[in-house]
């Protein structure tokens, strides 16, 4: 598996090379490239757990915006996340992160794709996004339908973003060189 250079060097590497680490603590995203690479350039962070957090403000700041642009830009960050079960995934983290959601039958698949479609339905622009964490299908199913049911899309955006701070700082553990 690929590490994380220390957080110390950041300021230092090429915009590509830091491309590369948004990617792996995130998904791989070009708009998120554009608001946060010059982030890793000019800012110093003492962890990478402070660096995610820098970014995440960065999305609460879009989120909390009326321009229809950063409206946009923030639903194509959180639709960079791939489809819970989804059996074409990019990123090995995710396919690491989504394997207990891929086990099970058939029925439950089919559910959670239902259940991937009302919800992009009800949120048009958006993905669920959860830190699944080592939860069941069946746990994650019955959120994504609560939050469904619950319909309110600024507090969905804020969640989704929650959800990205906090798969960003588990995968920053498990990368840290």
């Amino acid at each position: 598996m690929t590490s994380l250079p220390p957080i110390s060097t950041l300021p230092l590497l090429d915009t590509e090379e830091r491309a590369r680490i948004l990617d792996l603590l995130f998904e791989p995203c070009t708009q998120l490239h554009t608001l946060s690479v010059s982030l890793l350039h000019e800012q110093k962070f003492s962890s990478y757990s402070d660096l995610v957090d820098a970014v995440g403000q960065k999305l609460q700041d879009l989120r909390q915006s009326d321009l229809e642009s950063d409206r946009k830009w923030l639903e194509a960050i959180l639709s960079a996340h791939p489809r819970l079960g989804e059996k074409k995934v990019e990123s090995e983290q995710s396919r690491q992160e989504q394997a207990q959601l891929n086990q099970g039958g058939s029925d439950e698949a089919d559910k959670l794709a239902d259940l991937n479609a009302k919800y992009e339905d009800k949120f048009p622009g958006l993905r669920y996004v959860v830190f699944v964490n080592g939860r069941s299908r069946p746990v994650i199913m019955d959120d994504m339908q609560r939050r469904i049911d619950r319909g309110d899309i600024q507090l969905e955006k804020q969640e989704a973003i929650q959800a990205m701070v906090d798969i960003a700082k588990d995968r920053a553990k498990k990368l840290a060189g």
